[in-house]
């Protein structure tokens, strides 16, 4: 086990960036066709093939997902992963026609000092493509893919991930790029909200405070009195090799978004845009009900030590008054 989503076997990840825009995309590739839904939480999301997902409709299974920061303009980034999976021969079969099946997520990082200044056309779908294309078992977490422009309302954020294996054995696993409105740490301290679900000191094992003042429950969001809708966003997916119906998956998608809440603080907010997908490769047969609530309650505790491995893991921007990070801080 790696620590990471591509421990589900069958699923690999790349990423791609543009260090002058400050902004990234990162692509989740299923080797085999992977029984996928949505659960959106937030005020403000930005999503590509959301209703494709949705229970009543027909497709069930997708090639791949793509999550990008650039707001709108990210969207394109499912685009150039569409175009990798098409090369490749991959896509839901219509007669003679593939359509790779990708549904994506974006975050809001316009205003963290890179040139965005791009001309006519995004860079994200070919950022897409070169994340599809770099896609593999390994891959770096912190400041990179689409986490390489976000933000939180203390430290910079960052993409992280993290994985577990129930009981039952079956592995579950998430990656989560935080770009969240609110902190994912208590007060300015060094103490993660996520602390009570850490193993193995994998974001610096600082636990929780001896007692909580007014001050650490005191609401930090991104930009104050002025914060907007959808400048913000915290997107992910949680995935597992257990055999699920589109519904379970659903159902798991929700349970695991109790994650969210677990590590951000204030979280589901109007100017949070907050997505998370479900996604399984359906190897492993599990009780629909207590199996699926002990499915669902690992997977909201994989989230939420994603999230703040994503935070830990992160690196500041390097621009004139650039968000700090928690390691500039707090150090490794």
């Amino acid at each position: 086990m790696k620590n990471l989503l591509t421990d589900i076997a069958g699923v690999r990840v790349g990423h791609a960036e543009d260090a002058k825009v400050a902004s990234g995309t990162t692509a989740i590739i299923f080797d085999s066709p992977a029984v996928a839904a949505i659960d959106v939480r937030g005020g403000g999301p930005g999503t590509r093939e959301d209703a494709l997902l949705d229970l009543a409709n027909t497709v069930e299974r997708v090639d791949a997902i793509a999550l990008s920061g650039g707001s709108a303009f990210g969207l394109d980034t499912g685009g150039g992963v569409q175009a990798w999976l098409a090369e490749q021969g991959r896509g839901h079969r219509v007669r003679e026609a593939l359509i790779p099946i990708v549904p994506g997520a974006i975050l809001f990082d316009l205003l963290n000092g890179g040139d965005k200044a791009w001309g006519r056309f995004s860079p994200y779908r070919d950022l897409g493509y070169a994340a599809a294309a770099a896609a593999g078992t390994d891959f770096a977490i912190g400041s990179v893919g689409a986490g390489l422009g976000a933000t939180t309302a203390t430290f910079k954020g960052g993409l992280g991930s993290a994985s577990a294996v129930t009981p039952d054995g079956v592995k579950v696993a998430a990656i989560v790029a935080v770009n969240a409105v609110g902190s994912v740490t208590v007060g300015n301290g060094p103490w993660f909200w996520a602390a009570p679900f850490e193993v193995d000191g994998e974001y610096g094992g600082r636990g929780l405070p001896d007692k909580f003042t007014d001050d650490m429950l005191r609401m930090r969001i991104k930009g104050g009195p002025a914060a907007s809708a959808r400048e913000n966003t915290t997107i992910g997916a949680v995935v597992t090799d257990a055999v699920l119906t589109k519904p379970q998956a659903k159902r798991l998608a929700m349970i695991a978004h109790t994650g969210f809440a677990r590590a951000i603080y204030p979280v589901h907010a109007p100017t949070d845009g907050d997505v998370l997908y479900a996604a399984a490769t359906c190897e492993k047969p599990i009780e629909p009900l207590v199996g699926l609530t002990e499915l669902g309650t690992v997977a909201a505790n994989v989230v939420a030590r994603a999230i703040a491995r994503g935070v830990y893991c992160a690196t500041a921007l390097p621009f004139g008054g650039a968000q700090p990070a928690w390691r500039d801080r707090f150090g490794g």
